[in-house]
């Protein structure tokens, strides 16, 4: 099914790209890279589906060229990457010279296919050592950020053409540290709190060292959800309000207006560091732009028989993504205009991550799959529509290149324009892919 959109419908200048993460597909066990909370998640039984890691992945370790050309081929104008902690600072302190010396060979293998370079400095990878003295839950691991920061733009900033300092920290702390999906896998509000705090101090510490560098076009990346009720009940009302003040307003109060919104502080003060608001202007600290990252809507109702928050997610009744997401774009266009209207302004915004998983199969060397490109076409058409309405979108990136190892999921949901066989690391770009890069190119 072909794309119903193309560069014709949007601003001149408007970027497009594809966009990977470190541990999702490079491999871990290559180029002397340090341990990560996510290998010791992942060994712990019932974790990960089928028990799989990130340990050899997509191998983009050392097919980075041949997929940098899938990138160039799919007429992208843009690579979005993530640096590993873990691969640039092995203990959390000392500099692995062959994990730099990897990334500045990546760097400039972007650069050569003309392609523009999309930074992000974390993307889930903390070095064991770190979540050893509490991961996000403890001070020092903001403070240590500021380290990784300067070793990764010292190598390879001067070719960057933006850079983000964190990839979903809702993800990083409240789905890891209170609902323990994802590593470290805890359930602790206190460490939730905590952890909501120090990884947006992290980013404004990790700000402040780029600006000291001379480093410019810089922002944060945050996965938004549209957030609706499951009824007009006033509980139900108040759950929508709960989840959407965790999930959308935590940081996006905090990152534009240097405070936290009152409904969730006064639920989680007694669980945070002291002196807080000391932190709040620097958290603040002004950015270039931001990456919004979105996937679905989230549907709740009250469950008072549980504690705070006291929500439960309602399943809804869209056609749902291999991940048992809704496919609902409408929420694209709403959160963007939202943020636009009541945070940014003319701040620059990119879709830094959309896209769907889906049972994708090798059939005569070719992946069909028509609902993937109805899908593209229909956030993009919600993009379009957001830009219309006067948001100042400035790219769409993709989620994801590559299969690669989804988390939790481990190697069956299946993100990616190009399939992976796992076993051999063929690659074979889907229907969509092609699809995409007709749509880019003509």
């Amino acid at each position: 099914m072909p794309i119903k959109y193309s560069r014709k419908d949007f601003p001149e200048g408007f970027k497009f790209g594809a966009a990977t993460a470190a541990y999702q597909i490079e491999g871990s066990e290559n180029g002397n890279c340090g341990t990560c909370h996510w290998d010791t998640f992942s060994t712990t039984p019932g974790n990960v589906n089928n028990g799989e890691n990130g340990s050899i992945a997509c191998d983009h370790f050392h097919r980075f060229e041949e997929d940098l050309d899938l990138v160039k081929a799919g007429g992208f104008d843009s690579y979005r990457f993530s640096t590993s902690w873990a691969r640039v600072m092995p203990d959390g302190k000392t500099i692995n010279k062959d994990g730099l010396d990897y990334y500045d060979r990546l760097a400039d293998a972007i650069c050569e296919r003309n392609l523009l370079p999309n930074l992000t400095l974390y993307h889930w990878e903390l070095p064991s050592a770190l979540a050893d003295i509490g991961g996000w839950a403890n001070r020092e691991t903001a403070k240590r950020f500021v380290d990784h920061t300067n070793a990764v733009i010292k190598c390879i900033g001067d070719r960057m053409d933006a850079v983000a300092t964190i990839n979903e920290p809702w993800c990083v702390a409240w789905l890891s540290y209170f609902l323990g999906h994802h590593a470290p896998g805890l359930r602790d509000i206190r460490a939730a709190a905590r952890a909501m705090h120090h990884v947006l101090l992290a980013h404004g510490l990790s700000i402040d060292a780029m600006r000291s560098l001379g480093t410019s076009n810089i922002g944060i990346v945050l996965n938004l959800t549209e957030v609706q009720q499951a009824s007009d009940t006033q509980s139900d009302v108040s759950a929508k309000d709960r989840l959407d003040g965790i999930h959308n307003r935590w940081f996006l109060d905090a990152i534009f207006k240097a405070e936290y919104p009152d409904d969730i502080l006064k639920d989680l003060i007694h669980f945070m560091p002291t002196n807080l608001e000391d932190d709040m202007t620097l958290i603040s600290s002004s950015i270039d732009w931001i990456g919004i990252n979105y996937y679905t809507r989230t549907i709740v109702a009250e469950d008072a028989n549980e504690p705070w928050p006291s929500i439960k997610e309602i399943k809804g009744p869209l056609q749902q993504t291999q991940m048992g997401w809704e496919i609902y774009p409408d929420g694209l266009k709403s959160s963007l205009v939202r943020v636009s209207r009541e945070y940014t302004g003319e701040l620059p915004m990119l879709v830094t991550e959309n896209g769907m998983a889906w049972k994708d199969t090798v059939l005569n060397e070719k992946v069909f799959d028509p609902i993937r490109a109805d899908y593209i076409s229909s956030h993009l058409s919600a993009a379009k529509a957001a830009i219309d309405q006067g948001v100042n979108l400035k790219g769409f990136f993709y989620w994801s290149l590559l299969d690669n190892f989804e988390w939790a999921f481990g190697y069956e949901k299946r993100f990616g324009l190009v399939h992976v066989d796992f076993e051999t690391q063929k690659r074979t770009p889907k229907a969509s892919f092609h699809d995409l890069a007709l749509a880019l190119t003509s």
